[in-house]
C-alpha cells in the first residue's frame, strides 16, 4: 500500500498512529519500507550480514573495525555510508564495545547530521517521535542520562564537542524517543 493510502492520526493518551484510508483484507500488507536506522544485536554480530541481514557462515569482516561483517563487496559498499563513521567510533573504543542502544543512537545521530532522507519518513520523521520524558521515573531518566553519556564517549572521535551539534540533536532525547519504555513516576 502506498503512503498516500495511509493517514497519520493522534490518539489522546496513546500517541500517534497510522491507519488505512480504505478497507483492508485480512493479511493484506499495510506498509513496508526500509528503517531509518538499525543495528544488529551483539548476539547476532558475526553470523548475520550488516547490510542485507541474511544469515551466512562465510561473512567478510570490515578490515578497519573488524566488527561489521558482510556477505560480500556489494553489501559492504551499500552499507559504507552508514558504517563509515561508526567504524571509526568502534575502533576508537576497543577493546570495549558499546551497548546495542548506544550503537543505534550513534547511527541515528550520523543520519540526522547527514540530513539524509529515508523513504520511511514520508509518513513520520524522527523529530515527530514523542519522548514522553514527563512520564519517566527519575530512575529511568538517570539510566537514559547514563546512556547519553556513554553515547558521547562512543562518538568522541567523530563529534568532539556535543555543544556544536544542531539543537535538534540531543543525545538524551534520542534515547527517550527510541527506548520504547513508559516508566511511571
Amino acid at each position: 500500500m502506498e503512503p498516500a493510502a495511509l493517514e497519520r492520526f493522534h490518539s489522546p493518551g496513546k500517541g500517534n498512529g497510522l491507519r488505512s484510508r480504505r478497507s483492508m483484507r485480512p493479511g493484506e500488507l499495510l506498509y513496508r519500507d526500509v528503517p531509518f536506522a538499525y543495528v544488529l544485536s551483539k548476539q547476532q554480530l558475526g553470523s548475520v550480514c550488516e547490510r542485507c541481514l541474511r544469515r551466512n557462515e562465510n561473512l567478510h569482516r570490515c578490515s578497519q573495525c573488524k566488527v561489521a561483517k558482510y556477505c560480500g563487496r556489494t553489501c559492504q559498499k551499500e552499507a559504507w555510508l552508514d558504517h563509515k563513521q561508526e567504524c571509526k567510533c568502534l575502533k576508537s573504543i576497543e577493546p570495549n564495545f558499546p551497548p546495542d542502544s548506544v550503537r543505534l543512537a550513534g547511527r541515528i545521530v550520523f543520519k540526522l547530521l547527514r540530513q539524509s532522507v529515508c523513504p520511511s519518513e514520508k509518513l513520520y520523521c524522527f523529530s515527530d517521535l514523542q519522548s514522553n520524558t514527563e512520564q519517566l521515573s527519575e530512575e529511568m531518566k538517570d539510566g537514559l542520562r547514563h546512556l547519553a553519556q556513554t553515547l558521547q564517549l562512543y562518538l568522541k572521535t567523530e563529534i568532539q564537542d556535543e555543544s556544536q551539534l544542531p539543537p535538534a540533536i540531543d543525545f538524551f532525547q534520542i534515547f527517550t524517543k527510541t527506548s520504547g519504555v513508559s516508566g511511571k513516576k
